[in-house]
């Protein structure tokens, strides 16, 4: 039986991420739950308020949580992939364990959105932030392993530098209650640096593809 190229998982992740995310967007805005506008841009709501409602939460979910699991799978593959390639033992620690927290978080996230009381609040809210972070610790533990198997590679340069533009909007965002402006700026100008951030996530996925093939 022929085994599932080391490529695929990652690919598969990263368009099942866009789709549920950008669905969401579209079926949403077709009903007239969200504004007609480029949230990405403008910050006009957030990832989960257009995944929240009617068809577009049902939607999410079915292509989210599936994407969860085809995240962690991704992890284990990329962590035998750095394993069989590195001369050095533990090169692929911590990949593992990294990306189950963040599958966990993310079907946890998903499952929450679009129900009411404080346990499914805290499970949004705990979720989202566990798989961010999880992910993005997975993402630098692969390209500091990359970077010393293939050093000046334009791939391995290509993911650093994501992770980099990642990491300059997740501060921003930290950064954003900060600003004297009013609160409607601060929530538009969040929600727009979540977009941002939700893209260069699946966009680090379809580099790794890349790199894995």
């Amino acid at each position: 039986m022929k085994r599932v190229p080391d490529w695929l998982p990652p690919l598969v992740g990263a368009i099942l991420a866009a789709t549920a995310m950008h669905g969401a967007w579209l079926v949403s805005r077709a009903a007239g739950y969200v504004p007609d506008c480029i949230p990405h841009l403008e910050g006009c709501h957030s990832v989960s308020e257009a995944a929240r409602h009617g068809a577009a939460n049902v939607l999410f979910k079915a292509l989210m949580i599936p994407n969860a699991l085809v995240q962690a799978w991704t992890w284990m593959v990329a962590a035998r992939w750095v394993a069989a390639r590195s001369p050095a033992p533990g090169a692929d620690r911590g990949l593992i364990p990294l990306g189950t927290i963040a599958a966990v978080a993310l079907v946890a996230y998903a499952i929450a959105l679009g129900t009411d009381g404080n346990p499914y609040t805290w499970l949004r809210r705990y979720g989202i932030n566990f798989y961010f972070a999880s992910t993005f610790c997975a993402m630098l533990v692969f390209v500091r392993q990359l970077r010393r198997l293939a050093a000046g590679s334009r791939w391995t340069q290509a993911l650093l530098w994501t992770c980099v533009a990642m990491l300059v909007v997740g501060m921003a965002n930290v950064m954003a209650p900060l600003l004297g402006v009013d609160e409607d700026f601060k929530d538009r100008f969040r929600d727009a640096l979540e977009w941002q951030l939700v893209t260069l996530f699946a966009l680090w996925f379809l580099g790794l593809a890349r790199v894995l093939r």
